[in-house]
């Protein structure tokens, strides 16, 4: 090896004659090198009008056959060749000495027009280079810059779900049954999603045109406070609709902020209701009494059931002809399904032969678990197409929205529950016209 970098070997140049100068590889090809070859070659210029000197470049000292030649844009050339498996420079060769001067002065233009336009280094090119792109610049398409649906941020999303579910303009976007539809949700087990999804459905069906009455029969009172209906000791309750056969119109409530739904609240004082009923005549029917004596007419009843089988539950399912079953997307959930649908099937014989399980609802899935798919499996096995293909996730709005006496509906309408609740609504709309309500279960 010499003292300028060459190596002593026999290998032939370029042009097939024996050579002892070998370039050496530059396999990273650093793409400064062709930069610093333009500013020195444009300081040459402005400096005096000095040609550009191979020789004494400090990156050009194999001579003018190992010099990486520019492409026009200002590119290097990266591609390879082999000769005996010594890697070489640009199997291109370099242009003629005579032309030497014109390829300086063309390629000086090529830099003033990239000085003048600098936004040319930053569009692509094409694989290939600069030759295989001509005649196809015009169809190169720059992926830079994404689709305008992708590259809607998260909070335009959040808030177009939240316009659709809100429905600023009151329209009747969930159509109406022909007929009223009392809807008894019923479980035994409790912390199921019976509350939750009464109040999100009701919510939901009225913001879209509905007529509601949401009608609270669990003596916590947890749909009441879930609409911010007052129900504390003294307020007119069901109680008295049950006890004191009070009118249900006198005790209906409005709820705050959503127009079309009213809300029946429950006290402390419907904890000894069923106690109280036993003695009574026709103790299961007195409910769907009161609901029948009421002047106006509703699209939606729902019923909220307390997590029990006693005559409180009786009461609703002689009222409803739809029975609705939250179910919760673990082993318990299951275990007692079977008592319930006897019960159901007990009262569907001797008190109301029109009642059928019309709904199924999964709630607290966790797509996390095998648990909650393989739950949602043997239900959807099990019940057919009774089952809703809206499946409710575990959502932590879901639970915040009752503290703050709203629904997930009002509270959070771009979250996931929300989003599920919508979709489990509108399903429920769209069945209640397309089928008939008296099917068997």
């Amino acid at each position: 090896m010499y003292e300028d970098g060459r190596y002593e070997t026999g290998i032939a140049n370029h042009g097939g004659q024996p050579s002892n100068e070998v370039a050496v590889s530059r396999e990273t090809n650093y793409e400064g090198w062709a930069a610093r070859d333009r500013v020195g070659r444009q300081w040459a210029r402005l400096s005096g009008g000095q040609k550009d000197d191979d020789a004494s470049h400090p990156l050009r000292r194999h001579g003018p056959s190992s010099e990486p030649q520019a492409d026009p844009v200002g590119l290097p050339n990266r591609r390879r060749s082999t000769a005996g498996g010594v890697p070489t420079q640009d199997v291109r060769q370099p242009p003629p000495p005579k032309d030497r001067e014109v390829e300086v002065v063309s390629t000086g233009a090529a830099q003033a027009a990239e000085h003048q336009n600098p936004a040319h280094h930053d569009t692509p090119m094409p694989a290939g280079g600069p030759a295989a792109s001509e005649g196809e610049v015009d169809a190169y398409v720059s992926r830079e810059t994404p689709p305008r649906e992708e590259d809607d941020p998260p909070l335009a999303m959040e808030a177009m779900r939240a316009v659709q579910i809100l429905n600023p303009s009151g329209e009747v976007t969930m159509p109406r049954p022909a007929r009223s539809r009392v809807i008894c949700v019923a479980n035994q087990k409790g912390g199921v999603g019976k509350t939750t999804t009464t109040v999100n459905l009701a919510v939901a069906l009225a913001l879209h045109g509905n007529r509601v009455l949401v009608v609270d029969l669990d003596p916590q009172g947890n749909a009441s406070t879930g609409l911010n209906v007052p129900h504390h000791a003294g307020v007119p309750d069901v109680y008295n609709c049950l006890i004191d056969n009070l009118p249900l119109a006198e005790v209906a409530q409005g709820v705050e902020g959503i127009p079309n739904l009213w809300c029946v609240p429950a006290t402390i004082d419907l904890a000894g209701a069923e106690i109280e009923l036993v003695s009574m005549v026709a103790r299961e029917t007195r409910l769907g009494r009161a609901i029948a004596s009421h002047p106006e007419q509703f699209d939606y009843v729902f019923i909220d059931c307390p997590p029990s089988l006693g005559l409180l539950t009786v009461n609703a399912l002689v009222a409803a002809q739809e029975v609705l079953i939250p179910i919760q997307c673990e082993y318990y959930a299951l275990e007692g399904l079977n008592q319930l649908i006897n019960n159901i099937n007990l009262v569907k014989q001797h008190l109301n032969p029109a009642l059928n399980v019309s709904t199924i609802l999964l709630t607290m899935y966790d797509r996390r678990t095998r648990l909650a798919d393989a739950v949602e499996q043997d239900v959807r096995n099990h019940f057919g197409d009774r089952v809703l293909q809206a499946v409710i996730p575990r959502n932590v709005r879901v639970s915040e929205a009752p503290s703050y006496g709203q629904s997930v509906m009002t509270y959070d309408p771009g979250s996931r529950g929300a989003m599920s609740y919508f979709a489990a609504a509108q399903e429920i709309a769209e069945r209640g016209v397309r089928e008939p309500v008296g099917r068997n279960a």
